[in-house]
């Protein structure tokens, strides 16, 4: 019994409250690791995006480099945000609203310095988008 009541605590303990929801992409020299507030993203509100940014060969995070998400849907809308340092140590912040549900193609571009070249990932992430709430609507998880 006490080897049962340890083994359902340990699990309990280092199991996830939640699945993960990042989105892990590479380019060249960088490694992102993508996460959003909200998952999925509902249309016409504001989702923030918190994107970790670390070289590749040495997993060292870069601070202070300069970088953009961006999305387009199968309309070509496109938007995108420019990516705000801080305050976590190689982490920056951006916002997006999605005008549409819907399916969105995804990509961010990043860069160490401004003497340096935009790097985007070979492939974009699809990201699927709610419709937006109703008025009356129960609020949505």
């Amino acid at each position: 019994m006490r080897a049962l009541c340890g083994l359902l605590l340990a699990t309990a303990c280092g199991a996830p409250s939640h699945p993960a929801t990042d989105i892990r992409v590479w380019t060249t020299d960088f490694e992102y690791r993508v996460s959003a507030d909200v998952m999925p993203p509902l249309a016409l509100e504001q989702t923030h995006y918190a994107i970790v940014v670390r070289d590749k060969k040495t997993h060292e995070p870069i601070v202070n480099g300069q970088g953009r998400i961006f999305a387009t849907n199968s309309d070509g809308k496109t938007i995108w945000d420019g990516f705000a340092y801080g305050p976590e140590v190689g982490t920056y912040h951006a916002r997006l609203m999605f005008l549409t549900a819907g399916e969105w193609a995804m990509s961010l571009q990043f860069r160490r310095d401004s003497s340096r070249a935009l790097q985007r990932p070979g492939d974009d992430w699809r990201q699927l988008i709610r419709p937006a709430a109703e008025p009356g609507d129960p609020v949505r998880p």
